[in-house]
């Protein structure tokens, strides 16, 4: 996977595939349009409250892709805006890989605010199957006759607190633990994901189809089909992560930070200019359409927003957004 994805020459995203975007490959809640953005400003605008207002605010959006959320962020309106530094490190980039790579980037962790939109995905996971009760095998692929095939290698120990079923398959995520772990231990005052999965690693496994393989917006499932050539993720078993300080649906996110106020909003502006709108009438109309896209249950609103606040913070889930129930 991680040739595939992060070969300097014959990678996925080495290629200048990867993009997301309408003309890219896939599309992802920045890319749907600013309302994404401009409500994770809120969330920023609450954390620098916490943080005890900071400046300069330092706020780094990894696998930026083409820099959408970036730009929206370093734009949004709010209280933090003066002070907010937006750094967007691509996920082209081997920062996907490891630590080191992070560091390489020049942009400082330290008490900064941490967003990865659709980023875990994509980290290097291994594949595990348990073929009876206390017997696993895990899958490495043998290309050496140009074809890549499927060799299982049995386990002298199976992973430890991965409940799957005998005959069941389920990802191991051992470099998104890491990353996760090791992006905390870089003093950051918050780190925020978003992504698809579910909460356990059974729940997974039971339901199948974690396996995912993207081009040019059309799904596949075979990851040894045309290597370099495809996208390949897996969605997320949350209970293989160090354990997030609060975890919603990105619908309860973006509810809780204000969506549902600046839809409508949107949409009192736009009824009261509809008869000669101006620029700004359309973008609030727009508003209307993309919060749709970003809370649809069958799609990115059955996301989950995954949020972890770092030692040093002063940050804590009965203040998230100045309510005091936690989840």
């Amino acid at each position: 996977m991680e040739r595939c994805l992060y070969d300097p020459t014959q990678g996925f995203y080495a290629s200048g595939a990867g993009v997301a975007g309408r003309r890219g490959d896939f599309i992802t809640s920045p890319e749907v349009g600013p309302l994404f953005g401009e409500v994770l400003a809120n969330a920023l605008d609450h954390w620098w409250d916490q943080l005890g207002r900071p400046d300069p605010y330092k706020v780094i959006d990894l696998g930026t892709g083409p820099g959408t959320l970036t730009k929206v962020l370093a734009k949004a309106d709010g209280r933090s805006a003066a002070a907010r530094h937006v750094v967007g490190i691509d996920r082209a980039t081997p920062m996907v890989t490891g630590t080191n790579e992070i560091a390489a980037t020049g942009a400082d962790f330290d008490g900064a605010v941490v967003i990865a939109n659709e980023l875990m995905d994509n980290v290097p996971f291994r594949i595990v199957e348990r073929s009876a009760a206390e017997q696993w095998n895990e899958v490495y692929v043998d290309s050496t006759s140009g074809q890549p095939v499927e060799v299982m290698v049995p386990l002298a120990n199976g992973p430890t607190g991965l409940d799957i079923s005998p005959g069941q398959r389920a990802p191991l995520l051992q470099r998104a633990h890491d990353w996760v772990s090791s992006t905390l231990g870089r003093g950051v005052s918050v780190l925020v994901t978003f992504d698809y999965g579910t909460a356990s690693s059974s729940e997974l496994a039971s339901r199948g189809g974690w396996l995912r393989t993207y081009r040019r917006h059309e799904r596949h499932d075979d990851p040894y089909f045309q290597p370099g050539l495809w996208d390949i993720t897996t969605d997320i078993a949350i209970d293989q992560l160090p354990p997030p300080a609060e975890v919603t649906t990105q619908a309860e996110f973006l509810n809780r930070w204000g969506a549902q106020e600046m839809v409508a909003e949107g949409r009192a502006y736009w009824e009261a200019h509809a008869a000669a709108p101006d620029l700004r009438a359309l973008k609030m109309r727009s508003r209307i359409s993309e919060y749709s896209a970003l809370t649809d249950p069958c799609g990115l609103g059955a996301w989950f927003a995954a949020t972890w606040y770092g030692v040093d913070s002063n940050i804590s889930p009965q203040t998230w957004g100045g309510d005091e129930r936690t989840r």
